[in-house]
């Protein structure tokens, strides 16, 4: 239903890097770059990088919240380790949330700008 997204950063390099690092955990890769935006995807353009550099920090209660699905619990945990590793924060632990259905496995994180993302997979019991 969902062609693509983007998101606005302050920093366009810092969060290419970042980007690079966290969406290629879960089997993305950088696909366009231009002069004021970078795109990822697996097979097209899905995930768009936009730099504005005057924008506000985010609030985190009215932040955006974008969730990818990931093949396996194993990237869920590589999603949210490598957003650790590259300079992001946890928003929450890989683990079970069974308050979103059964077998609902996610971790989320906040890159630098505050922008709120999240990987899930579906365990089947």
């Amino acid at each position: 239903m969902i062609d693509h997204v983007s998101i606005a950063v302050r920093d366009l390099s810092r969060a290419r890097r970042f980007y690079e690092a966290v969406l290629g955990a879960i089997g993305y890769s950088r696909l366009e770059v231009r002069p004021t935006t970078v795109a990822f995807g697996k097979r097209y353009s899905e995930f768009w990088l936009n730099h504005r550099p005057n924008m506000a920090p985010i609030d985190p209660e009215a932040g955006i919240h974008i969730c990818l699905r990931a093949a396996s619990r194993a990237v869920v945990d590589a999603f949210h380790a490598a957003a650790l590793a590259a300079g992001g924060t946890s928003d929450g632990v890989p683990g079970f949330r069974p308050q979103h259905g059964e077998g609902y496995y996610a971790a989320f994180i906040r890159d630098p700008d505050g922008n709120r993302i999240e990987a899930v997979t579906f365990v089947k019991g």
